[in-house]
């Protein structure tokens, strides 16, 4: 059933759109009350094309420059490139690309030693992000005649555990400059709702903006949830504690925020010729956190608790410009294939500038209050890795991985566990269902969970 975005937040009083405010009465608002836990968040951001280990994982510093091994050759090398890590639970070490992610150490937790199932005779990349969230064994497919990934994907899964509490069960984002890239659709997804079908990703901030908040077109609709919730709230002003204006405050400085950006980025399309850009519309990281600032208003808001969160496709070719890291533009995919000599610096640039984006993200969900006066960090899961170990060896083994949020208190950050080499991916995975509520004995090809990552 299809139903009007403005006589839904209307016959909740707007007050589904607020945050949670301790003297706003309880009937009033469609929110946790008092003493209840607000509902978990589950993110994950996928990074495409690799990282660049020296800079990346900490004791590889010194690890042998990695020269170009084809796509269709990665398990060739694997013996010989896999990285002799020792298994166990050690203290944090802040390697260039993880500098900063310093002032969140409390909230991260790194792991290494994780491999993914792989084909021979298939591309790496084309094994990558469509089969990063459903683990499930290419071989296996192939030998029962199904065309992979198969399945539902674990956000999906998890989606159709908890999404009856929101609007929508997930949330599918990419930060793909909105144009279409020379790669198929399969290649700029990670979510399935089924064999071979797609769960789209969102490309467009204006588009992610009307899927969460309009019906109609942007320009008509743009001030549409923040003029009803101004209005509610200008109604409830006597009615709040300093500390709930405060929150409210708050709240609204980030509802204007977005839309600011997002008038913004309408006049830059007005202005451009957008058939055939050259360009992104806004600067690359301007533009990755406006998505991400839309997606945590829709957690905000009690419109999803689910969202992936891809920074780009997988084998990418765009030619982007990075602000404030190259002085003119750069192909990431191109780059991740010559690290010899000072390559990988340069690369290692661009994977500063994703984690950078991360940050962000882990930053604003720390200052989100919720209803029993905890974080929205503190309720959620946000992960951030890849589908291949380097990007020059196209490796599916040894995957970089970063954990932040507490997950209500079931996670034990500031960590770095080193697991045994060859660990299953899909542990992972399952240890995440799990801690998000479901209660599931294997996922994919998995062996079990990941039982270091639980308090």
């Amino acid at each position: 059933m299809t139903i009007n975005r403005r006589k839904f937040l209307k016959a909740g009083g707007a007050t589904i759109a607020l945050p949670f405010l301790h003297s706003v009465p309880e009937a009033m608002a469609a929110i946790p009350k008092a003493g209840e836990k607000p509902d978990k968040k589950l993110v994950i951001m996928y990074i495409p094309n690799g990282i660049v280990r020296r800079c990346f994982f900490p004791g590889e510093d010194m690890a042998e420059l990695p020269a170009f091994i084809g796509g269709f050759n990665a398990d060739k090398t694997k013996e010989q490139r896999r990285f002799k890590n020792d298994p166990g639970i050690h203290d944090l070490e802040w390697t260039p690309t993880m500098e900063p992610l310093r002032a969140h150490a409390k909230d991260i937790t790194m792991v290494t030693g994780l491999d993914r199932t792989f084909k021979n005779g298939q591309d790496v990349h084309a094994q990558g992000a469509s089969c990063y969230l459903t683990s499930l064994s290419p071989a296996q497919a192939t030998e029962q005649g199904i065309k992979h990934p198969n399945g539902r994907s674990l956000d999906q899964i998890i989606g159709d555990k908890v999404g009856h509490k929101t609007i929508l069960n997930t949330l599918e984002i990419s930060c793909n400059g909105f144009r279409a890239p020379k790669e198929p659709i399969e290649f700029d997804n990670i979510s399935w709702y089924g064999p071979g079908k797609i769960a789209p990703s969102i490309r467009d901030p204006r588009k992610l903006y009307d899927r969460l908040f309009s019906k109609g077109s942007f320009r008509a609709h743009i001030s549409d949830v923040s003029d009803l919730v101004l209005a509610d709230a200008k109604s409830l002003s006597k009615k709040l504690s300093s500390e709930d204006r405060s929150t409210m405050d708050e709240f609204m400085t980030m509802i204007r925020n977005v839309e600011v950006r997002m008038a913004k980025l309408e006049q830059l399309l007005a202005d451009a010729d957008v058939t055939v850009p050259k360009e992104e519309i806004l600067p690359r990281g301007e533009y990755i956190r406006l998505q991400a600032d839309l997606m945590l208003l829709a957690f905000q808001m009690g419109i999803t608790n689910v969202s992936t969160f891809m920074i780009g496709p997988e084998r990418w070719d765009a030619t982007l410009m990075y602000e404030g890291v190259f002085d003119k533009p750069v192909q990431h995919h191109n780059m991740t294939h010559n690290q010899k000599g000072k390559g990988y610096l340069e690369l290692a640039k661009i994977d500063l500038f994703h984690m950078q984006q991360y940050a962000y993200m882990i930053k604003r969900m720390r200052e989100i209050k919720e209803s029993d006066g905890t974080t929205m960090l503190d309720n959620s899961i946000i992960t951030y890795g890849a589908a291949l170990g380097d990007g020059s060896t196209h490796q599916y083994y040894d995957l970089p991985m970063i954990i932040a949020g507490g997950a209500q208190g079931q996670i034990k950050q500031g960590r770095f566990i080193k697991m045994k080499s060859g660990t299953l991916n899909s542990n992972l995975w399952l240890t995440l269902a799990k801690l998000m509520g479901l209660e599931m004995e294997s996922y994919a090809d998995s062996h079990g969970v990941i039982s270091d990552l639980w308090t």
